[in-house]
């Protein structure tokens, strides 16, 4: 069985590369980014405004609404008891909300749990921010992206201007620093880095190379 964790912060291709690598691997694709912004999304229902301070309601809500992330290569639905809300998380102002959610333990919790239990029972590749210190640090290989923050910042406005969804570059890098800092400072499983973890930096990288970099780390690592 093969588990491979993703890890890096947001504009660095986890997502793109993710999805590929899970193709050419035949294994699940498991988007466990898509499981916080379910939650942040869920807050933003119950119209809780941030920044979040009600840590235990929506710890609560996290642990009482079935969420499940389903499919693969560029196929996957999120789902809130049953309610297809593939589209609606991707709304820019969720990215906020999850990043706010994301530091509740209770939720990190609950979240990473699920997440492990899905890796385990059938393999897949997944990706986030703590997949190999956290949910599966026996994962069979560890992926840490990175890449100059202009560079994050450029590829997240052009995902956005392609989805319909524009802001300004300035605001757009402005807001992914400020979820680098929150998500490298929180106390409950931050974005970190350690020496099991192969580090790419994707900067000059179109997805397919850094895929196909991937691609022969994990199957030498099988065949090692």
């Amino acid at each position: 069985m093969i588990v491979v964790a993703i890890d890096g912060p947001s504009g660095v291709g986890k997502s793109t590369v993710g999805r590929a690598l899970a193709a050419s691997l035949g294994v699940p694709y498991l988007d466990t980014g898509a499981m916080y912004r379910a939650v942040g999304l869920l807050a933003r229902r119950k119209g809780l405004p941030l920044p979040l301070t009600g840590a235990d309601e929506v710890g609560e809500l996290a642990e009482r609404t079935e969420i499940l992330v389903t499919g693969s290569g560029g196929d996957v639905k999120t789902f809130l008891d049953g309610e297809d809300v593939s589209a609606e998380i991707r709304e820019p102002e969720i990215s906020r909300y999850a990043s706010a959610v994301a530091a509740i333990p209770r939720v990190r919790r609950r979240l990473a749990a699920r997440q492990r239990e899905m890796a385990l029972a059938g393999g897949g590749v997944l990706e986030g921010r703590d997949i190999g210190t956290r949910v599966v640090p026996e994962a069979t290989a560890k992926f840490f992206l990175t890449a100059r923050p202009e560079v994050r910042a450029r590829r997240r406005y052009e995902e956005l201007v392609r989805k319909g969804t524009p802001q300004e570059l300035a605001s757009v890098r402005a807001e992914m620093e400020a979820r680098d800092a929150a998500d490298s400072s929180r106390a409950d499983s931050p974005l970190s880095c350690d020496d099991t973890y192969v580090v790419v930096d994707t900067s000059d990288l179109d997805a397919e190379r850094v895929v196909e970099r991937l691609l022969q780390a994990v199957l030498g690592s099988r065949t090692g």
